[in-house]
């Protein structure tokens, strides 16, 4: 494969780098189901954000938060995928990697949640009464 970033500046070579990101997001989508769970749950805090008139500040949270969580997601599922090329066969180093790119996500997940809770806290209170 040809190297992108050797050459001259190109529009078309950019314009290519995003459709491949935009093709491995729709694989990550497609394929993954805790993609999809990620994809509700974010859809309903940018809701619940627009809902509650969250701050700028808390829209920067909230977005730092839910990047982390596509960023290791998307990390997790490489590596997944990169790991069943080289082999199905069960191999506990294979199996090691997998499930520390897993707690990764994990981490990410409930850090989020947690920003989640601090960000709208306030504003839940502020509705409930």
């Amino acid at each position: 494969m040809k190297d992108e970033c050797s050459g001259k500046f190109s529009w078309a070579k950019r314009y290519q780098s995003f459709v491949h990101a935009f093709r491995g997001f729709s694989k990550l989508i497609v394929t993954e189901h805790n993609a999809r769970i990620h994809a509700v749950v974010t859809l309903g805090v940018i809701v619940a954000g627009m809902s509650l008139g969250v701050s700028r500040d808390d829209w920067c949270w909230l977005m730092l938060a839910m990047g982390l969580v596509w960023m290791t997601e998307a990390f997790n599922t490489c590596l997944e995928s990169l790991a069943d090329a080289i082999t199905l066969e069960y191999h506990p180093a294979i199996r090691d990697a997998k499930d520390v790119a897993a707690t990764a996500v994990l981490i990410a997940s409930v850090l989020a949640a947690g920003i989640g809770i601090c960000r709208f806290a306030p504003h839940l209170v502020k509705w409930i009464f």
